[in-house]
This record gives structure tokens, C-alpha cells and sequence, in this order.
């Protein structure tokens, strides 16, 4: 079996024949290979192909990375088809496996550990194997096709370009602690001069601007802060400058305190900027990831797993506990619950949750995040504008939107719902504007069948009044017999006071008060209240609660339809009982 080996150089392919088919076999292989001259001796140049200029080189070398046959290295394959049995080495085991699967050539690639000291010694002598290159100009040009390499990977990578993300999100974290830094230094050094105007100012950027714009605290009194501070808050800090208890400075201390707020301008200003760069490089990288967690979390998760690429790779139950892998493994440790989420626990859906709400969320959040990261990385972009793109991730921000509502038991939002770039809800119709302006005349005229049940509405009511008359009369003729009854009993105490009450005068009032030992007020009210009976001689009789309870007792009692004849009867019964009463008490005071 004859051996062949590959020599990839940036002029071209080069085709070697091993003298000894056994060679790779060798013990002292690494040794023989540190002489040039025994290195020519054991390999023959069969075939050398040149590229035609650097843009081929740079085509060919691309595609060998990749794991790739370009056209000019199958072109120098094809002088091995008449070989029936060959072994090639290569450098590149992908590059061994691509040359295995092409048809009509029997070669065995070989590739590994066994030929890394046979390519370094072809790279290091490749001038004394093939002839007519130099040492120089192959350095040369290994230095430039290096170049383009580089640039070709940078403009054509298939990670993307999101090493400026990265960049860009770990900047705004730096300036974010350092301008706190500054901003608390600023009030502590100004604080000494006018120490009110922290409790006033909550605001850095406020704070920064006025002390670059005042000065010494004796300019408040006639500085102008109407474009730097609302007007209640520039009387309240002219107001406390004039009682201030901090002490003098000098220009000098005044000048650097100054320069200090200047910092805190330029980085307020600059971190500004940063932000909505950062937000339009989210949007156009990672459109779905950025419609459903925001691009501030996105940024993160992106920074964490590395690129794009990667965190697309990652399942949704990794992307759920991203950045929390310290609680992880110590809850794995110590067996206890495992994290719920990580830097997901930022984005609005998770926040808007509450209590278990909070890790289902998160679980969905993180596979829909799944699905629309493969898309923002393996999705053809020349097909589709921005929009279109994003809008996998904003039907799914819709969806999570309303399965949150529905497992806070909250409304689920509107048909036709939208979400906007910004990751704000818009409602359906919303901007849609009405023509309100028209009077609609028509709508001021009643329909005729709407006339017509108007007027058949009273028929029935009138027939149902016919029909309740004569109840009422019976009802009222069987009251005015049961209150025509007490007249003709001789027994008032044991009657009920009269329901209708006959009206009197204030003189009347006030005598009948007299005679009963009440106020004027209260005997009118129990008066009117029934609970006063006046005697034939026109004495008052007042009934005390216990005796209204009996009485109201006896009523229920006795039937309702009651005939004088039986009223008389049980009137009779009772002057029986209280003769025999009256009787049993003469014996009693005899004996």
C-alpha cells in the first residue's frame, strides 16, 4: 500500500510519495525528520498545483477549515484515483473524513498523533521539498493569507458579530460602578461647603449640573436653574442656601469639586449613548431574544454563555438557571431545592409575577427564549427585514402575557393584542382613530315595532290590578272588623293599642305628658308609636315593654278570623278567673 502525504502551503497543494510505505511505522521517525537531507530522501514531490492569486487562497484555505473539498484540492485528488490501494495523510482530521466520502477514490486518510511530527517537519523544510519556492516569499505569504484569513473569519463568521455586545454590556456595568463612585464623592466634597442641597437634589446628573453652574453657594440667590431644576425645587434650594450651616471654601477646593461634577456629566452623557447603542445592536443580532426579555437581559445571557452561537446551543432548562451556577452546585451538595432562575429573574415577565407564579414563568420564558435564540442565530437574514424577524419573539411575549394574567387570575389581554418593538403592550385599536365628528341624526327616532310593545305593555298590568281588587277590599273589611272589636269590650287593659291614632294638639300633648310623668317629646313618639292608650275619662295609659310583649303574644295566638261571639265567651272566661282570684283573696286575709 503506498503511502502519500498533503502538504497545504499558501502557494498551493502539494502532493508527496513516501519512499518507504512503512514509514509512519517507525520508532526513530521523529528523529530521521530533524535532517532535511533524510527527509528528502524519504518523501518525492508527484504533483504541485499553484493558486492562481490571494483571493483563491483565501477561498481554498476557507473551505479546508471548514472541513471542506475545494475545487483545486479535487482536482489533485483525481491523480489517486488510479491507485487501488493508498493510504493519504493529512493534517486535519475533519479534512480526512471529507476525503474518505468521495466516490471513485480508494484512499484511506490518516490523520491523528501519528503524522503531527511529519507535517511539522514538511512545514519547516517545505522550501528543500518542493523546488523553486523560497523560504522568504512563502513567510511572506503565509503572513498575508494569516491576514486575510482573519478578516475573512471577522466578516463572514458564523457566530456573528456579537463580541461588541459583550463589550458593550461590560462597559455599562464598569460605568455604572464608577460613576457612583464619582457622583457620591461629588456631594461629600460640595456637602462640606452646602450640605442641604443633598436632602434636596436625589438626582447625580441634577446634582452635577448645578454645582458646575452655581458655584459658591452665596450665587444661588441670583443664578437662573429654570433648564436645570423645576421650580419648586429651585426655591427650596435658594431658600436653604440662605441658612446654610456648611462651611467657607476656597476657589481652589471650589475648582476641583467642579472638575468632579464635569466627570459625572461626561459619563451620564456617555453612558447614555452606550445604552441605545446597545439597544440597536440587540436588535439587529438577536431581534426575538430582545423582544422577549429586553435587551439589557439579553445582553447578559449573551455575555455569559460567550456568543450567540453557544447560548443557542443551550437548552432552555441551562438558559432558565444561567448565571446562578453557584447556588446550583451548592444546592446539588447539600440536596436541597435547585435555583428557579438566574439572570432571568430581571426581565419584566418573571418580575411581574408572583409567589410559584415566578418559576413557571421563568421555565416558559426560558424555552421560548430557546427557540427564538435559534432562529436570531441560524436564520437567514437577507430574507427577512428586522421586524419579520422579531416576530416569532413577539407572538410568544403575547402568549407568556396571557398565561401570566391567567395564573394571576387576571383578564387575559384583547384579540388582536401587539407588542412593540420596545417591549410595551399595545391594545388592538389602539392607534386607530374614529370619525366621531358626524351627528347621527337617525338616532334620535324611535323604531315603530319598539312603539307598538310600548303600547301593549300596560294591557296586561291593568288586568292583573282587576284581578287583585277584591283581595284588597276582603283584607281591608276583615281589619276594620278585628279593629271595630275592642269598642265594644269593657276590658281595656287587655286590648292592644289602636293601630289608627287620633291626632292632637300641642296643649293636649302637653297635658297627657303630665298625667303620665314623660317628657313632651318622648310621650309624643310612643304616642304615635301606639304604645299609649287613652282611657273614657281621657287619662293615659302607658304600656311597658313586658305588657306590649304579651300582648303581642296574645295576638298571635288567638285566630286571626275571630267572631264577637267567641270574643265574648273568652272575655266572660276571664271575669270568671278574677272572681275566683278575688275570692281565694278574702279567704286568705280572713284566716
Amino acid at each position: 500500500m503506498s503511502l502519500f502525504v498533503l502538504a497545504e502551503t499558501p502557494a498551493g497543494y502539494g502532493l508527496l510519495k513516501a519512499t518507504d510505505k512503512k514509514m509512519l511505522k517507525n520508532a526513530d521517525l521523529a528523529a530521521e525528520l530533524g535532517k532535511p537531507e533524510r527527509l528528502v530522501e524519504m518523501l518525492k514531490l508527484k504533483k504541485f498545483v499553484k493558486f492562481d492569486s490571494a483571493a483563491m487562497a483565501l477561498e481554498e484555505a476557507a473551505a479546508l477549515s471548514q472541513g471542506q473539498i475545494p475545487p483545486l484540492l479535487s482536482q489533485l485528488l483525481e491523480d489517486l484515483q488510479a491507485e487501488k490501494k493508498a493510504s493519504l495523510a493529512v493534517a486535519d482530521l475533519k479534512l480526512g473524513t471529507a476525503i474518505s466520502n468521495l466516490p471513485k477514490l480508494n484512499v484511506s486518510p490518516v490523520a491523528g498523533t501519528e503524522t503531527m511530527d511529519l507535517f511539522r517537519a514538511v512545514r519547516e523544510h517545505v522550501s528543500s521539498l518542493i523546488p523553486g519556492l523560497d523560504q522568504d516569499v512563502i513567510d511572506r505569504m503565509t503572513l498575508g493569507l494569516s491576514h486575510s484569513m482573519s478578516r475573512h473569519k471577522l466578516k463572514f463568521s458564523p457566530d456573528k458579530v456579537d463580541s461588541m455586545i459583550i463589550q458593550a454590556i461590560k462597559m455599562l456595568d464598569d460605568i455604572d460602578k464608577e460613576l457612583n463612585v464619582y457622583a457620591m464623592r461629588t456631594k461629600e466634597w460640595y456637602g462640606w461647603h452646602f450640605p442641604e442641597m443633598a436632602k434636596t437634589l436625589n438626582d447625580n446628573l441634577a446634582y452635577a449640573r448645578v454645582v458646575r453652574h452655581v458655584g459658591m453657594r452665596d450665587n444661588f440667590k441670583d443664578a437662573d436653574l429654570s433648564e436645570i431644576l423645576p421650580e419648586d425645587v429651585e426655591a427650596a434650594l435658594k431658600a436653604s442656601a440662605e441658612l446654610s450651616m456648611g462651611v467657607e471654601i476656597t476657589e481652589e477646593d471650589l475648582q476641583n469639586a467642579i472638575d468632579l461634577a464635569d466627570q459625572v456629566i461626561k459619563f451620564t452623557e456617555y453612558r447614555a449613548q452606550l445604552t441605545s447603542y446597545l439597544e440597536s445592536r440587540m436588535r439587529a443580532i438577536a431581534p426575538n431574544l430582545t423582544a422577549l426579555v429586553g435587551y439589557l437581559v439579553g445582553a447578559r445571557l449573551i455575555s455569559h454563555a460567550g456568543s450567540v452561537l453557544s447560548l443557542a446551543k443551550a437548552p432552555g432548562s441551562t438558559i432558565q438557571i444561567l448565571g446562578a451556577e453557584k447556588a446550583l452546585f451548592r444546592a446539588l451538595k447539600t440536596k436541597k431545592d435547585t435555583p428557579k432562575y438566574g439572570i432571568m429573574y430581571h426581565s419584566s415577565l418573571v418580575g411581574q409575577a408572583t409567589g410559584k407564579n415566578k418559576g413557571k414563568i421563568a421555565r416558559m420564558l426560558a424555552a421560548k427564549v430557546a427557540l427564538g435564540l435559534r432562529v436570531d442565530a441560524l436564520g437567514d437574514e437577507d430574507e427577512e427585514d428586522e421586524e419579520q424577524r422579531a416576530i416569532l419573539g413577539l407572538t410568544n411575549r403575547i402568549k407568556l402575557e396571557n398565561t401570566l394574567r391567567r395564573l394571576e387570575g387576571k383578564t387575559p389581554l384583547p384579540k388582536g393584542t401587539n407588542v412593540t418593538p420596545s417591549g410595551e403592550i399595545v391594545a388592538a385599536g389602539q392607534f386607530t382613530l374614529k370619525d366621531n365628528s358626524r351627528y347621527g341624526a337617525d338616532a334620535d327616532g324611535v323604531v315603530d315595532h319598539e312603539m307598538g310593545d310600548a303600547d301593549d305593555e300596560p294591557a296586561p298590568k291593568t288586568k292583573k290590578s282587576k284581578t287583585k281588587k277584591p283581595t284588597i277590599e276582603v283584607v281591608e273589611e276583615n281589619d276594620v272588623d278585628m279593629e271595630d272589636a275592642p269598642e265594644d269590650s269593657d276590658d281595656d287593659d287587655s286590648e292592644a293599642p289602636a293601630k289608627s291614632v287620633k291626632k292632637l294638639s300641642s296643649a293636649e300633648y302637653e297635658r297627657l305628658a303630665e298625667l303620665s310623668g314623660l317628657s313632651v317629646k318622648k310621650f309624643k313618639r310612643k304616642y304615635e308609636r301606639g304604645d299609649v292608650q287613652l282611657n273614657e275619662d281621657g287619662t293615659p295609659k302607658v304600656f311597658s315593654k313586658k305588657e306590649l310583649k304579651k300582648l303581642r303574644k296574645a295576638e298571635e295566638a288567638a285566630p286571626a278570623e275571630a267572631t264577637p261571639e267567641k270574643k265574648k265567651k273568652r272575655k266572660a272566661d276571664e271575669g270568671e278567673s278574677e272572681s275566683k282570684k278575688e275570692k281565694k283573696q278574702k279567704k286568705k286575709s280572713a284566716a
